[in-house]
């Protein structure tokens, strides 16, 4: 003992540490599955869809894109939308679908996560904006899911931590 201090005082604390470091690390991951496993799921559900995936009739997107042209907060990008709805419904299912996937296994985490970000913003413009109370809507709580993920990406069980850790290495070995 030096002055009168204990030197193993710090033992526990440094244990504990390490288990608060580690549940940081992770702490993104089970979003990152849900946001990934999610927006696959709607994005295979669209483009498995034929009701969908049409211009006109029930349950199509020109119907639902149509029902909500007015109540929009920017009605100008539905009209956009149903320009081509069938090319719009496309370009948001390979969204999700790249979007998902990219999220999933971490590869260019930030800006498919960015991508997310866009189309949730998107949906919550267009589709969910007059919904009421607001916390109804869901598309602002996916909106706010995604930004974690942009600000700190895939550091565990990703190809994103995968490939930075072979640049590392090379750096390191160069």
């Amino acid at each position: 003992m030096a002055h009168g201090m204990r030197t193993d005082s710090h033992t526990s604390y440094m244990r504990n540490n390490g288990w608060r470091e580690n549940a940081s690390r992770y702490a993104l991951l089970p979003l990152r599955i849900f946001l990934g496993v999610t927006f696959i799921y709607a994005g295979l559900d669209k483009l498995t869809d034929s009701a969908f995936m049409s211009a006109s009739g029930a349950g199509s997107i020109g119907e639902m894109m149509e029902g909500v042209r007015d109540i929009s907060a920017i009605p100008a990008l539905v009209d956009l939308s149903l320009k081509n709805p069938v090319g719009f419904g496309y370009a948001i299912a390979l969204g999700e679908l790249a979007v998902g996937i990219g999220t999933l296994i971490g590869l260019f985490a930030r800006i498919a996560a960015l991508g997310g970000a866009l189309i949730s913003l998107s949906l919550w413009l267009t589709v969910s904006w007059s919904t009421e109370p607001y916390y109804y809507g869901n598309d602002l709580a996916y909106l706010m899911a995604w930004l974690p993920l942009i600000l700190a990406g895939a550091a565990v069980f990703s190809a994103d931590a995968m490939i930075a850790t072979r640049r590392r290495h090379s750096s390191a070995l160069g």
